[in-house]
């Protein structure tokens, strides 16, 4: 697991029990040098284009109020930005728009150091009022966030949360201009390397350099992603010579590019999650053994095959490079003979039920659950649908039996603690175990209690965790630097390059 402490520094009246062989000078060094590297790669210039190809176009530009991480996978790191981020295609964090930070021993107040000279797009300087609005607007409840000097914030915690930097480095960590009167819904005015510049609804996003970023100068002039939803027809513009890379290749397509030199295949590690997520709210999945049923039927290692192994199985909702991961695989493996046993049990035999996915993932992997469940009397109903519509009848309104779609974020165990998501998994006891997870001073006490928790998620099957995704991803020879980790959820093109 990556160390979140890395990049901040001991306050001077205390020890910090959380920070494990962290000591204070090399979290300075480790500032120094960030912010040196920035300054010195200024000297350099590039006057070079990409064109990127992903599936899922955003339903607008809100990045605070719209789900899905087709947002964050275009605005993250190239448009918006926090105090902290994550290196790119890794899950290690380091500071960003902070230049340090510390934490008091009891884990319930962090003091960051803002950098100066940062700029909005729209040209106005960065200050400890935007900071401060755009965290006390994500944060709520869980903290107050005061700017104790011209560039110095504090959040201040009710409990400690050995998570609250995960979490800003991710979506809910970044800043917004507070007086900012753009429409976000659709465009963007944040801080990063890139600036916005259109988006063809439909079509594409495009991101051109910007020149007045406050640290290392973009790689490139202008980025393209273009929404390709069908996976054939975006082979087709990779081979035609439309696209420098095509993110998520089909498996079943992955022989195209057998026959061209152009491309390189590269297996991503990462976080993504295909999920067949039970309606826990919902009868019949409001019954354990139903959802046992069900889980037991499913034999990932058929579906993974299909894949041609471009997955890992899954036994629970953490993945291996995640604080709190365990091997699970042996909870509720596949047994179609007792799967039966408990759908008698609950009195739901031939049953029916409809499962509602994006339209846009490959068929094969519902078409095998399909045929696994018809097996144990079972009819399942696939319901293809626009993603928008998933986001209003599934994610938001919970009108449904089955979901199945891919959980791409890291470090979203939380779902499972809250009774609220879509999920509606509702037990008191994995609540119990993340809130003191979240309270620990120790990083290792903290992961053992998600393991814990993780551990009774997967016996209470709140869900199929089909695979753990590891996305095929054709990069041009020419390109260089394009990140091999999490390319699902977020494209930070720091470093990115075309050589031609």
């Amino acid at each position: 697991m990556s160390d979140p402490t890395i990049g901040y520094t001991k306050k001077k009246r205390s020890r910090l029990p959380i920070i494990i062989g962290l000591i204070a000078a090399l979290a300075i060094i480790a500032g120094l040098i960030y912010a040196i590297s920035n300054v010195s790669n200024k000297s350099s210039s590039s006057s070079s284009e990409i064109t990127i190809s992903v599936p899922l176009e955003p339903t607008n530009l809100n990045i605070r109020e719209t789900g899905g991480v087709a947002l964050d996978q275009v605005l993250a790191d190239n448009i918006y930005e926090g105090l902290v981020g994550f290196v790119s295609g890794t899950l290690e964090v380091q500071p960003v728009l902070a230049t340090d930070y510390t934490v008091s021993d009891d884990g319930k107040s962090y003091e960051f150091n803002l950098r100066e000279g940062v700029k909005f797009h729209s040209g106005n300087e960065l200050t400890s009022r935007d900071v401060v609005t755009s965290l006390t607007e994500t944060l709520g409840s869980m903290a107050t966030v005061d700017a104790t000097e011209e560039h110095t914030v504090t959040i201040e915690l009710a409990e400690a949360n050995s998570g609250l930097v995960y979490l800003l480095a991710g979506r809910d960590g970044l800043i917004l201009e507070a007086e900012a009167t753009n429409d976000l819904a659709n465009s963007a005015n944040g801080t990063g390397p890139y600036l916005f510049e259109e988006w063809k609804q439909g079509d594409s996003i495009t991101l051109i350099k910007n020149d007045d970023y406050w640290g290392a100068p973009a790689t490139l002039d202008k980025a393209v992603f273009r929404y390709i939803p069908d996976g054939k027809a975006a082979v087709n513009a990779s081979l035609d010579g439309d696209l420098d890379v095509q993110v998520a290749v089909l498996s079943t397509l992955r022989t195209e590019f057998d026959r061209s030199d152009d491309f390189n295949l590269i297996s991503a590690s990462g976080t993504d999650v295909f999920t067949l997520a039970y309606n826990n709210n919902k009868a019949p999945f409001d019954d354990v053994r139903v959802r046992t049923a069900f889980s037991q039927a499913i034999d990932v290692d058929e579906i993974i095959a299909a894949l041609e192994g471009e997955g890992k199985p899954l036994g629970g909702p953490i993945t291996e490079l995640e604080p709190g991961f365990l091997d699970l695989t042996h909870i509720n493996s596949y047994n179609p003979e007792n799967a039966q046993k408990l759908l008698a049990e609950a009195g739901v035999e031939n049953l029916k039920v409809t499962v509602t996915t994006p339209n846009f993932y490959d068929a094969v992997v519902l078409d095998i659950v399909a045929t696994q469940l018809s097996e144990v009397g079972v009819e399942l109903t696939i319901n293809p649908v626009e993603f928008s519509t998933w986001l209003e009848d599934v994610y938001t309104n919970k009108d449904y039996d089955l979901s199945y779609v891919d959980h791409a974020e890291a470090f979203d165990f939380f779902n499972y603690a809250n009774p609220d998501y879509y999920f509606g998994f509702d037990n008191a006891e994995v609540q119990k175990l993340y809130s003191e997870s979240l309270q620990s001073l120790s990083l290792e006490d903290a992961a053992n209690k998600l393991a814990e928790a993780s551990e009774v998620v997967a016996n209470e099957a709140a869900a199929k965790w089909l695979y753990n995704y590891t996305p095929t991803n054709a990069i041009s020879k020419k390109v260089q630097g394009f990140p091999e980790s999490n390319t699902n959820s977020r494209i930070n093109l720091a470093g990115v390059t075309i050589v031609e």
